[in-house]
């Protein structure tokens, strides 16, 4: 069973596919972390972001092993992340490793941008996670305080409209909701009202 999740930064789509992966006993990737980890491969060997050749090559012979790694969750890494994803040899180079794992017994949960469009549109439940841009930038200016990081509420605001902008707007596998995608709006949702709302999605689309 292959269930995708969905959505813009800071929506709560990676903390819910993690409580969702753990309720079934599935399988969990975060398909972005594939993409910091390109990003800061590139960033420690000395490369530009804009060296398509090197971005790429890199991409080819990632170790998924290194997904773990505390650094991949660096806001600069982030924002390098979301650049060299509008690249389409990265994100060739990127799925077939997704599409593997989305078979692993007993079943897989993904989430990302382009899961229920373009990594697994034959996913059994889809579920299309989005927040206003005012309340995604809240959870994450007081994600980076609890961190310690020195950054504005306007600064991370800009961030994520920045962000959003690149997803949906860049030319391969752009950031959209799947025709057929439930959609789950976290606005006024907690966590845990968010988790069972997407419980109950994925129950009632599985067992149709």
């Amino acid at each position: 069973m292959i269930i995708a999740i969905d959505g813009p930064a800071a929506s709560g789509k990676g903390t819910l596919a993690r409580m969702i992966a753990r309720h079934f006993g599935f399988a969990y990737l975060d398909t972005g972390a594939l993409y910091r980890a390109v990003a800061r491969d590139t960033l420690a060997g000395g490369f530009g972001l804009d060296d398509t050749a090197a971005v790429v090559s890199i991409a080819r012979s990632l170790d998924p092993a290194t997904l773990d790694d505390d650094g991949l969750r660096c806001p600069g890494v982030g924002e390098a992340a979301s650049r060299i994803a509008g690249i389409p040899e990265v994100r060739a180079a990127l799925l077939a490793y997704q599409r593997h794992f989305a078979k692993t017994p007993p079943g897989a949960v993904l989430d990302g941008r382009d899961i229920g469009t373009v990594v697994c549109p034959d996913a059994d439940a889809k579920i299309f996670v989005t927040a206003t841009a005012d309340v995604r930038a809240r959870r994450r200016f007081l994600e980076r305080q609890r961190q310690g990081e020195d950054a504005t509420y306007e600064q991370v605001l800009d961030l994520i409209r920045n962000r959003d902008a690149r997803d949906s707007e860049r030319g391969s596998s752009p950031m959209k909701r799947a025709d057929d995608a439930d959609l789950l709006d976290t606005t006024e949702m907690g966590i845990q009202a968010a988790f069972d709302a997407a419980v109950g999605l994925i129950k009632r689309k599985i067992s149709q």
